[in-house]
């Protein structure tokens, strides 16, 4: 029997997740943390399989196949390897990792096959949990839903089983892998080194150091090249060892790595420096350019003119941009769950096409992912009822009058919690679960981070911006709905910097306004930009083009909606929490209008110490 319904699994790293594929077609996906409130939590995600069946309407004895998105076989073999290879080096981290392994982690079948059968819904025949490769997850996420018939495809992350970067080719339902490169060499690694070493946290402060790279000058890329990466023309790469921990360690850097760099590791929330600064811009410019070498060598060894990225670093945008920029590829398409938990749609994907022998059919158009919009969603009547129960005070309003409103407020410079339809998939909130801000306004972004989401004031805001618009404002003119590609405000649209400005250091730079739309203007003039389509999200289209209309600007401030350390909500008690627990003046939810001023003052909290920082 050809497989049809399929439930693919990614878990106990981080960011644990489900995806349930159907006919061909992507129809759910959510990851763990949003709704166990457990950042990146790394569990079996017992809740997203839950939802995605409940969605599907189907019982685990229903499914074809579940499929985990890595081998933990071949995972263990790496880990064994490395600790001989280093011995008796990593005889530490090989204390802490073996009674884990040896206890049963090897068997993760069982594991599964035991998580699933607690969830009530039915049992599965053991038969039909199969195991994919991680980085080919990886890859299958990557091509099967791009819009694209045929592509090279193109993987990086930290590390799958042995894999650290791939490169394949994907032509209709096959998917050809060409080579790979393997731990210990890791372009992911690398930057995380670098996460580490400037006082934050690996696989989510990545971000903070893309961030920050604008702040500073790439003082340390040659001193990188001259004694941590050996880099060949192709992009392929080897790291020396004598400066990294990853492998046989507990952390990331030896004391090597410290001498080299002028000092020990940033202690994490301690003041920033201009060293740190110029060390983020310094690793940003070397993934840079080995990205920018790998893409090159693959275009012209494969001839492909269509490109497809996955792996978390392919969630760094600014690479994605000189990517796109460089002009090897005349379109390129990136998994909008770049990072692990992207793995799930790909093992789901990998057990219709591959496993099941189903042919693939390219979208007629766009993509497969649905906007990225996969996760719950809640009826008004659902909303108003949980609002309700909460404690909330709300005015139910029509369609019309909730989009007036939300415009009247940002106008007014008040922060907007949004929360309308499906829970997007993926790192990025894209206009479902944001808070939103009015661009032009100076002072938004200093007061969306210290106020509302109580985090480092250095740290950019995107923009969303109406897809036809995007040209307008940005040095882009192609479609950006995943908020995965960085592009320059257009010169146009910029204001003219005081005299004194590149005297200024660092953070100082931030209070300078440099464009008509300041606070989503980055110090270097970038944007992470998100372009919205009527096709995929018609009511965030339309709020944005009710804005236009009031002031010329098809442009909002989009933030996932959420304080630091917290995964983005999920339901409406989520969001009336964040609203109670936060400076946020205004909650929209669905068509409620939940003003902060109308609430039980007895019901405001201080919620941000329930979440660890990131």
């Amino acid at each position: 029997m050809s497989m049809r319904r399929v439930l693919g699994i990614s878990a106990f790293f981080h960011d644990s997740a489900a995806a349930y594929v159907e006919d061909g077609r992507i129809a759910a996906a959510a990851q763990e943390e949003r709704f166990t409130r457990r950042k990146q939590d790394p569990s079996f995600p017992a809740e997203s399989v839950r939802y995605c069946l409940d969605e599907a309407g189907v019982g685990l004895d229903e499914l074809d196949a579940v499929v985990f998105y890595e081998r933990p076989d071949l995972k263990f073999a790496r880990l064994a390897n490395t600790y001989l290879a280093f011995a008796p080096r990593g005889w530490e981290s090989f204390q802490h990792a073996a009674p884990a392994w040896l206890g049963g982690k090897r068997r993760q079948d069982r594991i599964l096959l035991r998580e699933l059968d607690a969830l009530g819904r039915g049992s599965l025949d053991p038969a039909k949990l199969r195991f994919a490769e991680h980085h080919v997850s990886h890859a299958a996420s990557a091509y099967y839903p791009s819009p694209f018939e045929e592509a090279l495809i193109l993987t990086v992350d930290g590390v799958g089983e042995w894999a650290t970067t791939t490169a394949a080719v994907g032509r209709g339902g096959e998917l050809t892998m060409l080579k790979e490169l393997r731990f210990p060499h890791s372009v992911g690694l690398l930057y995380a080194a670098f996460t580490y070493y400037t006082g934050f946290r690996i696989n989510s402060g990545e971000y903070k150091v893309m961030g920050l790279a604008p702040y500073g000058e790439p003082k340390y890329a040659q001193r990188i090249y001259d004694h941590l990466v050996d880099l060949k023309p192709d992009g392929s790469l080897r790291l020396d060892q004598d400066y990294f921990d990853y492998a046989t360690g507990l952390t990331m850097t030896t004391e090597r790595f410290h001498e080299l760099f002028g000092g020990p590791p940033r202690e994490p929330e301690s003041l920033l420096t201009q060293r740190d600064m110029d060390l983020a811009a310094s690793v940003q410019a070397v993934t840079d350019e080995i990205l920018l070498r790998m893409t090159r060598a693959l275009a012209e060894e494969t001839g492909q003119r269509r490109l497809c990225l996955a792996g978390g670093v392919a969630l760094n945008c600014v690479a994605n941009g000189k990517i796109l920029r460089d002009s090897r590829f005349d379109e390129i398409w990136i998994q909008p769950a770049a990072g692990d938990a992207g793995g799930a749609v790909g093992a789901a994907l990998l057990g219709y096409h591959l496993l099941g022998g189903e042919p693939r059919r390219a979208p007629v158009q766009g993509d497969a992912m649905a906007g990225s919009y996969l996760g719950p969603e809640f009826s008004q009547a659902e909303i108003e009822r949980r609002l309700t129960a909460a404690g909330a005070r709300f005015e139910v309003l029509n369609e019309d009058e909730a989009l007036e409103a939300t415009v009247n407020a940002l106008v007014e410079g008040h922060a907007v919690g949004w929360f309308s339809g499906r829970m997007e998939f993926g790192p990025r909130a894209l206009g479902n679960r944001s808070i939103l801000g009015d661009p032009r306004a100076r002072t938004m972004q200093k007061q969306l981070n210290l106020k509302i989401k109580y985090r480092e004031g250095f740290r950019p805001f995107a923009p969303s911006v109406l897809a036809e618009d995007v040209a307008e404002w940005f040095e882009l003119d192609e479609a950006s709905p995943y908020m995965l590609l960085v592009a320059d405000v257009r010169e146009d649209k910029r204001l003219p910097l005081p005299e004194d400005y590149d005297t200024l250091q660092g953070l100082d730079k931030l209070n300078v306004p440099r464009s008509e739309i300041p606070a989503v203007t980055h110090v270097d003039f970038s944007a992470r930009i998100q372009t919205v389509h009527a096709e995929t999200n018609p009511r965030y289209h339309a709020l944005i083009s009710r804005f236009k209309e009031r002031t010329g600007c098809g442009v909002v401030v989009n933030t996932s909606f959420n304080v630091r350390g917290e995964p983005i909500v999920c339901t409406p008690e989520d969001a009336w929490r964040c609203l109670m627990g936060t400076e946020l003046d205004l909650l929209v939810a669905g068509n409620c209008l939940v003003r902060k001023a109308d609430q039980d003052p007895s019901l405001r909290s201080d919620y941000t110490k329930e979440f660890a920082l990131d």
